[in-house]
């Protein structure tokens, strides 16, 4: 923060630096909860990171008070625990830059921490799901709830018939957690590590995708044609509809009445798919993996179960596949790259750029 001059020489690290900033690591250990080892971001934690760089060690010299937080796991889709909570508020900075503020500083000094206004539970603020606090986040102090549990005992019953489809993004975005470049396309490896995980069919979102843009067309020629409302706006986003809902709840007749791509893609499979292949509905467990939390959130709504049953039984995050494919100790980066599952694993280029 001190202002710069001409002819100003800056050293960054020197001694004096480091000291100081391991001072900052100390002091921020000192009100930490220190479970690394089951801590989910054990191993991408950016203060783990910073600890072991300057040789922190985990008995600290400033070990004493340590403020109690509550733990916040109302909401759907993710857990708050301010136990791990470094206070730098990036999650508040991505909360304001997606203007919806429902998280921020409370409290001072010593009892500084972040949460809702009158420390109400997440639940019951008009967070929109959108996840972009937990991407934020350099530690465990915010995280999405994991579902992977629940798609594993899906997947070792027999009874069950276990569908997954993958949203088009993920396979963009999953290779960065095996150490592939940023955007790396890891499509085949990703469908050769769902079956290896033991899905019994592996699809693609981007067939619905289609149905979706086939749906939507539809709908806007038909308000075109008989004086609807326009403009139109699409409702393939959760995160987008919940948005609408709490703070444009005036707008909320521009939404398309489509389905999302996950949802349609699930009403497929337990009605048509279903019907085709003479498998009961009631047995199919549909998997999605998503880019985003709130995908967790919208299975879960009304009128979201074209067949009598949910059209989506879990869905999980890109993170979330990960951690199974890693669990399994599945080698992704040796798997040989296969093809997704006919025929709901086509799809076109529509498809690919609808998002």
């Amino acid at each position: 923060v001190y202002p710069v001059n001409e002819g100003m020489e800056i050293f960054t690290n020197t001694e004096r630096v480091r000291k100081s900033r391991k001072m900052t690591l100390e002091l921020i250990l000192s009100t930490h909860d220190r479970k690394c080892l089951s801590c989910v971001r054990s191993g991408t934690c950016e203060l783990q990171q910073l600890c072991k760089e300057f040789g922190v060690d985990d008995e600290g010299r400033f070990d004493g008070a340590n403020p109690v937080h509550e733990y916040d796991d109302s909401a759907i889709h993710m857990i708050r625990d301010n136990g791990k909570c470094i206070l730098c508020r990036r999650c508040v900075a991505a909360c304001q830059a997606q203007h919806i503020s429902v998280i921020g500083a409370n409290a001072r000094g010593f009892d500084t921490h972040i949460g809702s206004a009158f420390e109400r539970p997440l639940d019951s603020v008009a967070c929109v799901s959108c996840g972009q606090c937990i991407v934020n986040c350099p530690t465990g102090a915010i995280y999405e709830k994991d579902d992977t549990a629940k798609v594993l005992e899906a997947i070792n019953d027999p009874e069950k018939y276990v569908v997954v489809q993958t949203a088009p993004a993920v396979r963009a975005a999953l290779g960065e957690e095996f150490g592939y470049e940023i955007g790396t396309d890891v499509e085949g490896k990703m469908v050769a590590a769902l079956r290896r995980l033991g899905f019994d069919k592996v699809f693609d979102t981007n067939f619905s995708a289609d149905l979706t843009i086939m749906e939507e067309s539809h709908e806007l020629v038909e308000r075109v044609k008989n004086g609807g409302v326009l403009p139109m706006i699409t409702s393939c986003s959760p995160g987008w509809i919940k948005y609408c809902e709490h703070y444009y709840p005036d707008e909320l007749d521009h939404l398309s009445t489509c389905k999302s791509p996950q949802q349609m893609f699930g009403a497929t499979i337990k009605t048509w798919y279903a019907q085709k292949m003479d498998i009961d509905p009631a047995k199919i467990v549909s998997v999605s993996v998503m880019p985003c939390t709130a995908k967790k959130f919208e299975v879960g709504r009304d009128d979201q179960d074209a067949a009598g049953f949910a059209d989506v039984d879990i869905s999980i995050t890109t993170r979330e596949l990960a951690r199974m494919i890693s669990g399994a100790g599945i080698n992704f980066n040796l798997l040989p790259d296969e093809q997704y599952d006919n025929p709901l694993g086509e799809g076109t280029g529509a498809a690919v750029i609808f998002g």
